[in-house]
């Protein structure tokens, strides 16, 4: 048989790979397990979207191809929405590409702006699909570490001269995954202008947009003078709409960044199914007054994840917007040992910070997709093998 490609050998382990295993093997055992892994909440969808797609399902034209184009619906209400929310027109046929969720396009848009000897800077930690696609493309990865000396924040100015001028794209997320943090406007300002000096394409992850609390709201890049000039920005459905699965997401930007991603999908995939599209076009046009129910619940779980998890021994702020808390460690417990501890002595699933890689060291990060109840309980499984690491390292 042939040898694995250089491309597939340099990819690391996807930090969610062996959880779903682990979990079932737990199970099998008796153990009561409690998953804050993956940002996947137990939540429902808008009764409206269900109600679309099972509407749209059933009609025969829905189950052909979508192709690059889609449903047209769908383009039409992503414009709509970005209006509506940001200020912002797109036309629907030039601007708006539609996606089998943002993770994949994300990684395919490398393939269509790197190439051997190109760099991306990307965050670090960091959403793995910016690390895989500047693999994937056989372009360099350089990591920028995100800690809170910098406020997790990526400064341009302290990347290293060589990798600046190499580099082709920048990888953007705020509200960020893993570590929760926002971005000030004065920075995104400082961001644009540094890009179009650079002439390097600015990919913006916004797919916890609608996720916010305590009178945030987070902007669209597009919000920021001169922004279309240099930036796409990535939209999901799976966070805002509790669709994760459903694999329905969206693209904006200039009609040649848009249309570079939606070359190389014409190529790899045919489209999300267009029921999925018809439904998502009703979460974006009929589900407005919905988002700050769902909101309140995700508050309610972040409430009590901040407080249950600082009676434990693990103090941090309440992010302002995301599902996610991220949680540091003494500097004596790495986080692999606690997350494995965790998982194994208590059944509770966590994501240990060097999963993302080494700037994530010293940290894990919660999800807070379960009931309040459940947090608490989680926390306090948590504070338990805290003491006990402590106890064995003393």
């Amino acid at each position: 048989m042939p040898p694995y490609t250089d491309r597939l050998l340099s990819l690391p382990e996807y930090p969610l790979a062996k959880i779903p295993q682990q979990k079932r093997d737990l199970i099998a055992r008796g153990v009561d397990v409690i998953d804050l892994g993956a940002g996947d909440a137990d939540l429902a969808p808008p009764p409206a979207v269900l109600d679309r797609l099972c509407e749209a399902a059933r009609i025969p034209t829905m189950s052909r191809y979508g192709f690059a184009l889609g449903l047209m619906e769908y383009r039409e209400a992503v414009s709509r929405f970005m209006k509506r929310r940001f200020g912002q027109e797109f036309n629907p046929l030039t601007e708006v590409v539609p996606l089998i969720g943002s993770k994949e396009g994300l990684s395919h848009l490398a393939l269509a702006y790197l190439s051997k000897g190109d760099v991306s800077i990307l965050p670090e930690p960091g959403y793995n699909s910016y690390l895989g696609g500047t693999l994937l493309a056989d372009a360099t990865p350089y990591k920028y570490p995100l800690r809170p000396d910098n406020g997790f924040l990526i400064d341009l100015d302290r990347v290293p001269p060589d990798m600046l001028k190499r580099a082709k794209v920048l990888y953007l997320n705020y509200p960020n995954n893993p570590t929760s943090a926002i971005a000030p406007k004065e920075y995104l300002q400082d961001i644009v202008r540094r890009c179009k000096e650079l002439d390097m394409l600015l990919v913006y992850d916004n797919a916890y947009s609608e996720l916010a609390y305590d009178g945030y709201v987070p902007p669209s890049i597009f919000e920021i003078e001169g922004a279309r000039d240099v930036a796409i920005e990535f939209h999901s459905m799976s966070k805002t709409y509790n669709m994760t699965g459903w694999r329905c997401g969206w693209a904006v930007g200039k009609p040649e960044f848009v249309g570079a991603v939606a070359k190389v999908k014409s190529f790899v995939d045919t489209g999300t199914f267009m029921a999925i599209q018809a439904a998502a076009a009703t979460a974006l046009d009929e589900c407005a007054d919905w988002i700050p129910t769902n909101v309140a619940a995700f508050k309610e779980r972040r409430d009590a994840a901040v407080s249950a998890f600082a009676e434990n021994g693990f103090v941090t702020a309440p992010p302002r917007a995301t599902m996610y808390l991220w949680l540091p460690l003494p500097k004596n417990i790495p986080s692999a040992v606690f997350g494995e501890r965790l998982l194994q002595d208590e059944g509770v699933v966590v994501l240990p910070g060097s999963l993302f890689g080494p700037g994530g060291e010293g940290f894990f990060r919660v999800s807070f997709i379960t009931s309040p109840d459940r947090i608490r309980e989680a926390a306090n499984r948590a504070g338990r093998v805290l003491k006990r690491l402590n106890a064995q390292a003393a």
